[in-house]
C-alpha cells in the first residue's frame, strides 16, 4: 500500500469547536499523528452539539465530534495548571505543528504562547485560529457565523432586494477557516523543512471570508476599480427560467434563463407556444410581463416531472440544472458512493455510522481512516507513557485533576 502523505508528520491539537478540529482532522486523515487535548471531565465543545444517534445526547456520540476528530488520538489536560503547561512543552518538543484557537492571549496567560514553545522546539510550526486575528484592534472581540458573514461583505448582497439581507448557511466560515489554516499550516511546515525556520501563522476567520471567492472577490473588485456598491438583485432581473421550481416530488434548481433560454425550450419540447418570435427578442428576457406569463406554463412542466426526470431532460438539453437533495437523497445517491464520498466507521460507543468522506483525492497518499475518534481521554496512558510517566504519576495528575 502506498505511504500516506503526512504519515511523518506530528501534530499536537489543542482546538475544539469546528474550525482548528476541521484543520487539524484534514491533516490527520491524510496520514499525520495527531494528538488531540480536551478537558478533563468535559471535552471539546462539540461533544455536547447534536445530532446524536437516536437522539439522545451523549458525550461519545455527538456526530458532529465522531466527524471532526477522526484519526486523532485523545489525551485530556487542563491547561490552566502549571503541569499541564510543563507537558504541553515535552510533547511539543516532539511534534511538527502545533495548531490552537484559543482567544488571543490565552496560550501567552498559559505560559504557551510562541516564544515559549520556540525555546523548546525551534522548527516548530504553531497556527493559532481566532475570529479577527492575534493582532490589531477587533482581536479580542467575540464573534458568531452571522457577524462574520455580514461584516465580511457577502450578506450585504444575499436575499431580496425589497427586504433585509439574509445568511446563508450554518457554519460555513468555520469549515472555510478550518480548510485555509491547514492549507497555512502545511505551507509553514514546508519552510520548516526545507529552511529549517519554524513560525507562528496567525489565521483570522474574519480575514478568510473576506478574501473568499463567494462573490466578495468580484465585489471587493467592482468597488475598488469602479466604486460601485452591488446590492441585491430584485426578482425577474435573472431573466426566465432561472431558480428553484416545485416538482411531482420535490424541487429542482435551474439556470435556463439569457443565453441559455433556446436550450430551455428544447429542453420543454419546444411547445409551440414559445415558438412565438416575442419570446427570442433580445430584450425578452428583461420584460416582466412575459416572465409573468412564462412561470405558470413552465411549473406545468416541472410539476408533471420527478426532480430527477426534470433533472436529466435538463442535462440532455445541456441546461445548468440539478435536482435540490434531500440529506437522505445525497446519502443514497450512487455516483457519490460508487466514488467513495462517504465511509462507514465503527465507534466504541456511537456504533457504526456513515461519515462524509476524503474532501480529495491523490492517487498514490490515499486517505485513510486508521481510527475513529477518541473517547475522552482514551490515549492518555498510551501518550504519557511515551513520554516516560509511569501509573503512579498518571495516578498522581489525576488527583490533581490535570488530566
Amino acid at each position: 500500500m502506498p505511504d500516506l502523505a503526512l504519515e511523518d508528520v506530528k501534530v499536537l491539537d489543542l482546538t475544539q469547536h469546528i474550525a482548528g478540529p476541521y484543520c487539524t482532522k484534514l491533516l490527520a486523515d491524510y496520514g499525520a499523528d495527531v494528538i488531540k487535548v480536551e478537558r478533563p471531565g468535559v471535552g471539546d465543545s462539540t461533544r455536547g452539539m447534536g445530532p446524536f444517534p437516536g437522539d439522545v445526547p451523549h458525550l461519545e456520540r455527538s456526530g458532529i465530534f465522531l466527524h471532526l476528530n477522526t484519526n486523532k488520538r485523545g489525551i485530556t489536560l487542563d491547561l490552566k495548571t502549571q503541569a499541564a503547561a510543563n507537558v504541553i512543552k515535552e510533547l511539543a518538543a516532539g511534534v511538527d505543528i502545533l495548531v490552537e484557537n484559543f482567544r488571543p492571549g490565552t496560550m501567552e496567560r498559559f505560559g504557551l504562547g510562541y516564544d515559549d514553545l520556540h525555546e523548546v522546539n525551534p522548527s516548530l510550526v504553531m497556527t493559532s485560529i481566532s475570529n479577527f486575528g492575534q493582532t490589531g484592534p477587533y482581536r479580542d472581540f467575540r464573534s458568531a457565523e452571522i457577524m462574520v458573514y455580514g461584516m465580511g461583505g457577502e450578506m450585504y448582497s444575499t436575499g431580496l432586494d425589497e427586504r433585509e439581507p439574509l445568511k446563508l448557511g450554518v457554519n460555513v466560515h468555520l469549515y472555510q477557516g478550518g480548510g485555509v489554516a491547514a492549507v497555512a499550516t502545511m505551507g509553514a511546515l514546508f519552510a520548516s523543512r526545507l529552511q529549517g525556520v519554524g513560525q507562528h501563522v496567525d489565521v483570522s476567520l474574519m480575514e478568510t471570508q473576506i478574501g473568499s471567492i463567494d462573490r466578495r472577490m468580484s465585489m471587493l473588485l467592482t468597488y475598488q476599480y469602479t466604486g460601485d456598491v452591488l446590492g441585491r438583485s430584485p426578482l425577474g432581473t435573472s431573466g426566465y427560467p432561472n431558480g428553484v421550481y416545485p416538482c411531482a416530488d420535490g424541487y429542482f434548481q435551474i439556470t435556463g434563463s439569457r443565453n441559455y433560454f433556446p436550450r430551455a425550450v428544447r429542453m420543454m419540447g419546444s411547445p409551440e407556444f414559445l415558438e412565438d418570435p416575442k419570446w427570442h427578442e433580445p430584450e425578452a428576457q428583461s420584460d416582466p410581463e412575459l416572465q409573468e406569463e412564462f412561470e405558470p406554463m413552465f411549473l406545468m412542466w416541472t410539476l408533471e416531472q420527478s426532480k430527477y426526470e426534470a433533472w436529466h431532460t435538463a442535462q440532455e438539453s445541456r441546461v445548468l440544472s440539478a435536482p435540490l437533495n434531500t440529506m437522505e437523497d445525497l446519502a443514497h445517491d450512487p455516483e457519490f458512493l460508487r466514488r467513495g464520498a462517504f465511509t462507514r466507521i465503527n465507534h466504541p460507543e456511537a456504533g457504526p455510522l456513515d461519515y462524509p468522506g476524503r474532501p480529495f483525492i491523490m492517487s498514490e497518499s490515499p486517505w485513510s481512516i486508521r481510527r475513529p475518534a477518541p473517547l475522552l481521554g482514551q490515549h492518555n496512558g498510551e501518550v504519557f507513557s511515551g513520554l516516560g510517566y509511569c501509573t503512579d504519576d498518571l495516578a498522581r495528575l489525576r488527583a490533581l485533576g490535570t488530566i
